[in-house]
C-alpha cells in the first residue's frame, strides 16, 4: 500500500508515518526509484502496534524501545494493551461516577468524606498497570498517567464543570439525529474534552468508548441522569463521528 492508503486507513496523516519512518519506528518496507513509500502487511502490524501504545500515552521514542528490544512479544502486547485499555475506560466510568456523586452531594447539602472525593483518582490498584511497569519501565506508564496527576482541586472541579456542561448540551438535543451537524457539533466537544483531559484518544477508541455507554449499566445510569436515552445518543453520536472522521 502507498502512504496516502495507509494514512487514510489508519486515519493518522501523511506527515505522521512520514515522521515515523524518519525517526525509524516505521521504515516502510519498500521506497521506489521516485521516492514512493510502499507498505508490507506487517507494516501495518506494526503501525497498529504503535497507534496503540500511543492510545496508552507512550511516548514515541518510548515506543520504539520497546518494539526493538529482543524480548518483544507482539501478542503479550496485544493482551496487555487490551487491559490496560480495558482499565483506562473503567477510570472514566469511576471518575464519572465520583462526579455525579459530588454534584448530588453539593445538591442535597451531604458531605463527603476526602477519601471518597478522591476515590476516582486513585490508580495504584490497577494490576495492569502493575505489570506493565513490569514490562515496559516506570518511565512510559508514568507518562500516560501524568496528565491527571497534576490537577489540583480548583482544576478537578473546573474539569467537573466544563463536563457537566457538555452533557447538558448533549442532552438537550438527544431526541434529535445523531448524524445530524448539531449533534456531531456537540459531540466533538466531548472528544476533544477526553483527549484535552484523558489521554489521546482516537476516533475509534472514542467510539469504542460511546459503545460502553450502553454495554456498562454504571455508564448508562450516571450519564441518564442529565436525561433519559442520553446514554444511547451519545453511543450513536460517537460511533457517527468516528465514522466521518476516517472517511
Amino acid at each position: 500500500m502507498r502512504i496516502k492508503e495507509v494514512a487514510e486507513l489508519a486515519g493518522v496523516s501523511i506527515r505522521t508515518l512520514r515522521h515515523y519512518d524518519e525517526i525509524g519506528l516505521l521504515k516502510p518496507a519498500e521506497v521506489s526509484p521516485s521516492g514512493y513509500r510502499h507498505y508490507s502487511e506487517e507494516n501495518l502490524k506494526t503501525l497498529q502496534q504503535i497507534l496503540f501504545f500511543k492510545e496508552l500515552g507512550f511516548p514515541l521514542q518510548k515506543i520504539k524501545e520497546i518494539m526493538e528490544s529482543p524480548s518483544f512479544d507482539r501478542l503479550g502486547a496485544l493482551e496487555l494493551q487490551r487491559h490496560l485499555l480495558i482499565e483506562k475506560q473503567n477510570r472514566l466510568g469511576n471518575m464519572i461516577a465520583l462526579i455525579e456523586k459530588t454534584i448530588q452531594s453539593e445538591k442535597e447539602g451531604m458531605k463527603m468524606s476526602s477519601e471518597e472525593k478522591f476515590a476516582g483518582f486513585r490508580f495504584d490498584s490497577n494490576p495492569y498497570a502493575r505489570e506493565a511497569r513490569e514490562k515496559w519501565g516506570d518511565q512510559a506508564v508514568d507518562a500516560a498517567e501524568a496528565k491527571m496527576a497534576r490537577l489540583d482541586g480548583d482544576e478537578k472541579l473546573a474539569l467537573a464543570d466544563e463536563m457537566n456542561e457538555i452533557y447538558r448540551e448533549l442532552a438537550a438535543i438527544r431526541h434529535k439525529d445523531p448524524r445530524a451537524q448539531e449533534a456531531q457539533t456537540a459531540i466533538r466537544k466531548w472528544f476533544d474534552f477526553l483527549n484535552r483531559h484523558f489521554g489521546d484518544y482516537t476516533p475509534e477508541a472514542f467510539k469504542g468508548l460511546g459503545q460502553m455507554y450502553i454495554e456498562d449499566s454504571r455508564f448508562t445510569k450516571n450519564i441518564d441522569q442529565f436525561g433519559p436515552g442520553l446514554a444511547a445518543f451519545m453511543a450513536a453520536a460517537m460511533a457517527e463521528f468516528a465514522n466521518q472522521t476516517h472517511q
